[in-house]
């Protein structure tokens, strides 16, 4: 089996085992789990390849893009908003975002746009990258929007579009964009390997992302799927080694809180750990009622355009979906990414899980479902 470094608490020794299995039984390249309990590191361990164009080997502070995992903090930041009586989630946004209320959207709350029922899961404004990294341009674009669907009748995800609304709310309650809010109340206090927006600095960590073979291909240019993942071109996917793709420090470098997060898998377990029980002492960033309200289901089922995946989302938080992502029960909350990471946390059961990887498998991707399915059983 593929040899692999760190450590797990002997009551977690299940997952070890999992973790190097992943590595016999899939195209495993690089990846990491960590597991928090109790507000305590329980396992901690990564293996494998970081880049694999040099054999760079994946160390204890590799970090890696993780897609769509960025709406779980952006999510968290939210509902820490709300804790602190700053943003009322089932108030207009426009009561934050005057502007945002043109062209239909004046009843759209921001608890709307967390469950992905907003209206807005692509823009009409076609946008280059240089208009995306900006910032300003999307926002107008979202304001001058009209909703696809009166808005809070029906759910579609909201790829990007999610991250700049919810973020904007952010920034004009709070003056920071998402990002650097996220840096500044959240993650750098607890010192945690996470970033939307990667400094420079961090580069030389930075895992490589590689594509398994056999990935279905996106539907053309003019399909509602292919512009919500894509923002109507502005963006590539999978597109890995492109000008402005996964694997482009440029990408990186800006602001994309729908899916542009780098992080370890410390990174991501220790901020749901946070929000769930606290760490190191520290007083859990999401109280009970918070978390409450949090996992209180919003969409499931069929959406606009018809897919029914099994997925049931809260507000901003994917939970317990046992025919999609079985977690650990009624409370667990949290997101995965398109590459096969997967992050959450459950306040019943006291977990903060992360696991990241650089080979993208896609649909069907059972990497992270097994190790969950191994703390589960560890639990009890």
């Amino acid at each position: 089996m593929q040899q692999y470094q760190g450590w797990a608490d002997d009551h977690f020794g299940a997952v070890a085992d999992v973790f190097a299995a992943n590595f016999a039984e899939f195209p495993e390249l690089g990846a990491a789990v960590t597991v928090f309990a109790g507000g305590r590191k329980v396992v901690e361990l990564w293996g494998g390849t970081a880049d694999e164009r040099t054999g760079r080997a994946w160390t204890q502070d590799t970090v890696v893009p993780v897609f769509s995992c960025a709406k779980g903090p952006v999510s968290i930041c939210a509902h820490l908003l709300a804790e602190q009586g700053r943003l009322d989630l089932d108030a207009p946004v426009a009561r934050y975002w005057p502007e945002f209320s043109r062209n239909g959207k004046q009843a759209v709350t921001t608890r709307m746009t967390l469950g992905h029922r907003a209206g807005l899961p692509a823009l009409d404004a076609v946008l280059s990258f240089e208009e995306v990294a900006a910032w300003d341009p999307v926002i107008r674009a979202i304001e001058a929007q009209q909703p696809l669907w009166e808005p809070g009748t029906t759910h579609e995800y909201h790829g990007h579009v999610f991250g700049f609304a919810v973020g904007e709310v952010i920034r004009r309650i709070t003056g920071l964009t998402p990002g650097a809010f996220l840096r500044k109340e959240i993650a750098e206090p607890l010192g945690l390997p996470l970033w939307i927006g990667l400094p420079e600095s961090e580069l030389p960590r930075l895992a490589r992302l590689v594509e398994a073979e056999g990935r279905r291909p996106m539907p053309g240019p003019e399909h509602l799927l292919t512009r919500i993942v894509t923002m109507n071109g502005a963006l590539v996917f999978p597109g890995l080694d492109v000008p402005h793709g996964w694997n482009d420090p440029e990408l990186h470098a800006i602001e994309l809180p729908g899916a542009g997060a780098v992080a370890s898998a410390t990174g991501l377990a220790g901020l749901y750990a946070a929000a769930a029980t606290g760490l190191g002492g520290a007083p859990r960033l999401l109280s009970h009622d918070t978390v409450t309200d949090a996992v209180r289901e919003v969409s499931s089922g069929a959406g606009f355009l018809g897919f029914d995946l099994g997925a049931r989302w809260g507000s901003g938080l994917l939970l317990d979906s046992p025919a999609f992502r079985p977690l650990l029960g009624a409370r667990s909350f949290g997101n995965d990414g398109a590459g096969g990471q997967f992050a959450f946390g459950d306040d019943e059961f006291g977990v903060g899980f992360g696991y990241v990887a650089n080979r993208m498998i896609g649909h069907g991707d059972a990497r992270a479902n097994r190790l969950i399915e191994a703390v589960r059983g560890c639990l009890g």
